[in-house]
């Protein structure tokens, strides 16, 4: 049960700065391997429709495969708007290493002097984590998304009972707290939601407004990200074109059944991955990230030191401070992944933010040996980045 929990609320959801290889650069011209792996995630793997939009220089190409709802059968259009999951955390990381910047909090304040009490007892120290170890996932903070409390309420057919429920952001903490730690803070690696959590509460306390309010601010508002929100708890729906999101509620088995979840309380993911954005959007944020207009040099060197998980994440993938960078056949991409119920998504470029991909499938499985949309993914960077390496498959 904790291992189905952790895929539904953070798969998707994973050294030193700057030492990977180059990776070559495809000219600006249509792209048959990527379009031909969104071909295969729908039939396939089984996904009602799949997306990717490329911009290498100043050129741009999207493609599509399937449909954006199976009940009409509409295309999927440019401009349609999915829910991103954990790529949220790079958003809030971004706008912590802002405040850090303007001494307004550092990432070597601990938990406690933020958020007294809340993390404490249960074997938790919060005087000895710090905002750095929330970031790169070191604080060896439970994972709310493996309570068993949310575990019976979240997975399979329990969600569409659940999925309008409203949580607030301590009840997600408190509901991971009580289950211990994972290790000592700063003795090991473990994804974990909460410590998104206890930097969303954090963002907020250090600049005295919402977590929504410091994006839109920071970032959505800078950079035209028209397309790109984090909704309000109880703000069910996607606001503006958006195709459906379909789930199996990750119940194991091809002849799963599936549902619409399009519609849902995004509480359970806040800081962790509750937004809302678009392939383009995303492009241009990550290329502003990656060129380094977001951050001062200090902050951006935080931000792209890398850790290796050893084996506890995404393989051939290293996590920085909400950011990952993924080894390809013939170089190295950075960026980030996200997964919420009915959509999965990546977004990965070049380290000077040059040449980029993002993708999202409306559908959380994949049949066909696939193992997950992140083979998928994988298959599609590979097509892009690496077109002169053999196609990944699955």
């Amino acid at each position: 049960m904790k291992t189905t929990v952790r895929t539904t609320l953070t798969a998707a959801l994973v050294g030193t700065l700057l030492a990977a290889a180059p990776v070559a650069s495809a000219d600006g011209g249509p792209r048959e391997g990527v379009q031909s792996v969104l071909d295969r995630a729908v039939s396939e793997a089984g996904l009602p429709g799949a997306r990717a939009e490329v911009r290498n220089g100043d050129s741009t190409w999207f493609g599509t495969a399937g449909t954006a709802d199976v009940n009409t059968g509409r295309a999927i259009a440019p401009k349609d708007r999915f829910r991103i999951g954990s790529t949220t955390k790079t958003f809030v990381a971004t706008v912590v290493l802002q405040l850090a910047a303007e001494q307004r909090l550092s990432l070597d304040d601990s938990v406690e002097h933020w958020l007294p009490g809340l993390v404490d007892g249960y074997g938790y120290d919060g005087s000895r984590i710090t905002v750095r170890q929330l970031l790169n996932h070191t604080s060896g903070v439970f994972n709310y998304a493996e309570a068993p409390q949310l575990a019976d309420e979240f997975v399979g057919p329990p969600f569409l009972r659940h999925r309008f429920d409203d949580l607030t952001p301590r009840q997600l903490v408190e509901a991971a707290v009580v289950n211990g730690p994972k290790f000592a803070p700063g003795t090991g690696w473990a994804y974990s939601d909460t410590n998104y959590a206890l930097a969303g509460m954090i963002v907020e306390k250090a600049a005295g407004r919402s977590l929504a309010q410091e994006i839109a601010e920071r970032i959505t508002r800078p950079l035209h990200l028209k397309s790109t929100y984090e909704p309000t708890a109880g703000d069910m729906r996607i606001h503006g074109p958006h195709g459906r999101h379909y789930s199996k509620l990750m119940v194991p088995g091809d002849d799963a059944p599936v549902y619409d979840v399009t519609d849902l309380n995004p509480s359970w993911g806040y800081a962790s991955g509750d937004m809302i954005s678009t392939t383009g959007d995303l492009n241009t944020f990550f290329r502003a990230l990656l060129e380094g207009r977001m951050l001062p040099p200090a902050q951006q060197r935080e931000m792209f030191t890398v850790l290796d998980p050893q084996g506890h994440w995404i393989p051939d993938t290293r996590y920085g401070l909400g950011v990952a960078s993924l080894k390809l056949s013939c170089g190295t991409v950075w960026g980030m992944g996200g997964a919420i119920n009915g959509s999965w998504s990546y977004t990965f470029g070049t380290r000077d933010g040059r040449h980029l991909l993002s993708t999202e499938v409306n559908g959380d499985w994949a049949k066909g040996g696939w193992g997950s949309p992140i083979g998928i993914f994988t298959a599609e960077l590979e097509a892009e980045f690496c077109p002169a390496a053999p196609a990944a498959t699955s």
